[in-house]
């Protein structure tokens, strides 16, 4: 696209010198007509006009032949114009606008809800955030499990703990913490939430993960206590499904056992179910309280169609 942009405005530059300078046309004519077979009629006819409307900008016919210079003002015009139209054809389409004529037509109901105004994902959480908050996750869950340790010895009673999502999932390289492989219809009622959890309740949330392939989806799903789905049975894989954790005074939080952090989740929950999104904090067997999804009507979890609706999700990145 540069490229197109430099070579146009550098074909406009060439024509509007030569517009300007007799000389340099006049030198030019003559580069053509040593390349051009004069034998040809029509060639030399048409080059006859042209030398006519050439000559008639030399300095010696400007009062006789005025009316042909009229020509050059109109060429130089018409050159102006096609610069105009250049710049309107070549400028950076705004991917905001295009994904908003796209909710329109593929969900009216996420436009309604946005009232028209498409909201931009925020920066990508640095990877060194998330690795300092599950190292903390880790410390406060070994920490409660010698509590329950303590207290079962104490009762002399086995205590029954709620599974959770396993946070050490998320520390690899695997992990797709990038917005451009979500789906529009789910990523603007998510990136809502993000807005509704920072202005109401004071909670601002980082993406820990959204797209997950199938193949790390069957490596998590050896572990029964982070997820029983495998690939494409996972919202994941289809753009629709996404992990949040929290961000509180520059440090990422994930850990359910930080009662700030545990009152945030139970928040977001609510604000998440409120547009129309699946909260993993409802789940009877893993509590995934990071977990949202958005539960398409119609949708056939095949390979086909998560292809699709991942390649519906960079649509913007395309175009732009």
């Amino acid at each position: 696209m540069v490229t197109l942009i430099f070579l146009s405005f550098a074909c406009l530059a060439i024509g509007l010198t030569l517009l300007m300078s007799y000389e340099l046309r006049n030198k030019c004519g003559q580069l053509i007509h040593s390349f051009i077979p004069s034998s040809k009629k029509k060639i030399r006819t048409a080059l006859q006009f042209a030398d006519h409307i050439h000559e008639a900008a030399s300095p010696h016919k400007l009062q006789s032949h005025w009316h042909l210079q009229q020509w050059w003002i109109l060429i130089a015009g018409l050159f102006l114009f096609a610069s105009i139209l250049v710049f309107a054809f070549t400028r950076p389409i705004n991917p905001t606008r295009i994904e908003a004529e796209y909710l329109k037509e593929t969900d009216p109901q996420v436009y309604a809800l946005l009232n028209g105004e498409i909201l931009s994902p925020p920066p990508e959480v640095d990877e060194t955030l998330i690795h300092d908050a599950i190292v903390e996750a880790t410390r406060l869950e070994q920490n409660y499990q010698a509590q329950q340790d303590t207290i079962s010895s104490i009762n002399a009673a086995p205590i029954e703990l709620p599974l959770t999502h396993s946070h050490g999932s998320l520390d690899s390289s695997l992990v797709d913490r990038k917005w451009d492989k979500i789906n529009p219809r789910y990523k603007q009622r998510l990136l809502m939430v993000f807005k509704i959890m920072k202005e109401q309740h004071g909670y601002e949330l980082v993406l820990l993960e959204g797209y997950r392939s199938p193949s790390r989806q069957n490596m998590l799903a050896g572990n029964p206590n982070t997820t029983r789905a495998r690939g494409y049975q996972s919202y994941h894989q289809f753009g629709l499904a996404a992990d949040v954790a929290f961000k509180r005074n520059g440090k990422v939080v994930i850990t359910e056992r930080d009662p700030w952090a545990m009152r945030g989740y139970e928040l977001y929950g609510q604000v998440a179910e409120s547009v129309g999104l699946t909260w993993g904090g409802r789940w009877k067997s893993i509590k995934d309280y990071g977990h949202t999804e958005y539960r398409m009507p119609g949708l056939r979890k095949t390979k086909e169609m998560a292809e699709q609706l991942i390649a519906e999700g960079q649509i913007t990145h395309r175009i732009s």
